[in-house]
């Protein structure tokens, strides 16, 4: 079936902190209001998408971050394909042919009712528009007895070494194409590491639609040189290569001196990370003029070979609702050593969700691995402690994370572990955290150089640990964005940004000092990095940066429908 989709979706916001700052800016009534609207907020009204730095967020989410999900008609009850409540037996066969029975049927909703189901294997959607429903997480309960490992076996980096790549890969409840899964865990069962993204395991799997002029960064169309192949509502790659200078990679960076005086040559895993992908829709065709479902991410510069690509085929439109996907309890592993016991992970997904779900006694919790576009809200990660919380990373883009909660660890942390948080890395961009209760870990900018990523009224007790290889580069890119933050133990790392993140924004945090894992800039020189309204605490106004920017007008509606 097609969603129709005409413009965005917005918000009422009547009486709001942004309503609020709309005030302050203009003079009007509202402005009377309690609250301190910063410099910054005023600048970026002005220029909103090409603000140095603070990036656009404003359409980061499942249907550029609609209100609502879709509600698929109901295709299959799990127990009439032999899954049973009692969690008495293995359901996982039972759950895997209802999914595979909506997607022959072009998609819809599987129910899970109340109850527990005991699974000896691992879930997978792998058709679009399939939608698993349960109960609510309070009632419906799935119990994964294995780990990944023992499903596909162990899988090993890319990068060498003895690392587990399910420290950071893979799900129990896993949203990956068909074709897609498939050749991973081929791969992996020939201990042949593979690329994870959306052009295959050795990154070849794509082919041109048509080239693209100079166009600058917040653009919302672009000119290309043959628009044959493209029409609306067609998901495509945007493809950046980067050059000998390594001049790509600087622009990520903000550009300047101190970028163009870092080394990138020796960051291999850093370098391995491009060409940049970013899967964007078609909204309009006009002759030559292409219209984007969101503006450009960076500059389009010919020396960066832009192009429209194709890609593997996407998931889209599939989601998970209303459930508590719980492993059976087992001590966390050393560091980089995880079995698997992963929650749920989108791959190669766009316009996907996750609502109203917990995962307990995981290893990871929820993966998003060159997933774009999707929205993970109502989330909960809880029990006896996790290694990532949250993973973004493999180029993931525009994904909305809000309304989650990280609760304390239940068992004391063994000897070697560690912990983390709200993960990104790998020049995953213009995702956004929205709305967080933290009562563990830390902002995990994860080497990589992630950039232009938002996190937005979320309260920490900061005392997890970054990670990242040295050869992967920046800890951050340019126009990070730290917005109403929190921090109830007043650690500094890696929540207050000013003096590490290059065009970046610290906005409305408590005092904070620096103690524990202290960094150092990757850049040299000035950072132009700005810090505003430091030392307070919930005064800032716009309260919640995703929100105030989802009330900015954007181009003109359009309309196109979206498989």
């Amino acid at each position: 079936m097609s969603d129709r989709w005409e413009g965005p979706t917005r918000r009422a916001l009547l009486g709001s902190a942004t309503a609020v700052a709309a005030g302050a800016v203009t003079g009007g009534p509202a402005a009377a209001v309690s609250g301190q609207v910063p410099a910054l907020w005023r600048e970026f009204t002005r220029t909103p998408f090409t603000h140095p730095q603070i990036p656009y967020i404003g359409r980061a989410g499942q249907r550029a971050g609609a209100a609502y999900f879709p509600r698929r008609p109901v295709v299959a009850d799990v127990r009439a394909y032999g899954a049973t409540a009692d969690g008495s037996a293995d359901s996982a066969p039972a759950i895997n042919r209802a999914v595979a029975a909506a997607g022959r049927a072009g998609g819809g909703t599987v129910l899970i009712p109340p109850g527990t189901y005991r699974l000896d294997g691992l879930i997978h959607v792998g058709h679009s528009n399939v939608v698993l429903r349960g109960a609510g997480s309070a009632r419906t309960k799935l119990y994964a007895t294995r780990s990944l490992s023992e499903l596909i076996g162990a899988y090993g980096s890319r990068y060498g070494g003895d690392k587990s790549s399910w420290s950071w890969a893979g799900g129990l409840l896993w949203f990956c194409p068909a074709d897609r899964f498939t050749s991973l865990t081929n791969a992996i069962r020939a201990k042949a590491w593979p690329f994870e993204g959306w052009t295959g395991n050795r990154r070849d799997e794509w082919e041109t639609l048509t080239t693209v002029e100079p166009a600058r960064r917040g653009s919302w169309t672009v000119t290309v040189a043959d628009p044959g192949r493209l029409r609306p509502g067609r998901l495509v790659l945007l493809r950046l290569a980067d050059d000998t200078g390594h001049t790509l990679l600087e622009h990520m960076a903000g550009g300047g001196p101190g970028p163009e005086a870092y080394r990138w040559d020796d960051k291999t895993k850093l370098t391995s990370y491009v060409p940049y992908e970013w899967p964007v829709r078609i909204a309009r065709v006009r002759g030559r003029k292409v219209t984007l479902e969101r503006p450009l991410p960076l500059d389009t510069r010919p020396e960066w070979d832009p192009r429209l690509t194709t890609h593997v085929q996407a998931l889209t439109g599939s989601g998970v609702e209303g459930l508590t996907l719980e492993a059976v309890e087992t001590p966390q592993a050393p560091h980089l050593l995880d079995r698997g016991h992963n929650g749920v992970t989108f791959q190669c997904a766009y316009d996907c969700w996750a609502d109203d779900i917990v995962v307990r006694h995981m290893d990871n919790g929820f993966g998003l691995v060159s997933a774009s576009a999707c929205t993970l809200r109502g989330t909960r990660v809880a029990g006896r402690g996790t290694h990532h919380p949250y993973f973004c990373r493999e180029g993931s883009h525009d994904n909305l994370v809000e309304d989650f909660v990280i609760e304390e660890r239940t068992a004391p942390a063994p000897a070697g572990t560690q912990l983390h948080g709200i993960n990104v890395e790998g020049l995953s961009s213009y995702n956004v955290w929205s709305r967080g209760d933290m009562r563990m870990g830390t902002f995990d900018t994860h080497r990589g150089m992630p950039f232009a990523n938002v996190r937005t009224d979320i309260t920490v007790t900061n005392n997890g640990r970054h990670g990242g290889d040295a050869v992967a580069g920046p800890l951050f890119g340019a126009r990070f964005t730290h917005w109403n933050i929190r921090v109830t133990n007043a650690r500094a790392g890696l929540t207050r940004i000013d003096g590490l993140a290059p065009y970046s924004a610290t906005v409305g945090i408590n005092e904070v000092t620096e103690f524990d894992q202290i960094d150092v800039p990757d850049f040299s020189g000035d950072l132009h990095s700005r810090l505003e309204l430091y030392g307070t605490s919930g005064t800032v106004r716009p309260r919640n940066l995703y929100e105030a920017q989802r009330e900015i007008p954007d181009v003109p509606s359009r309309t196109f429908s979206a498989r």
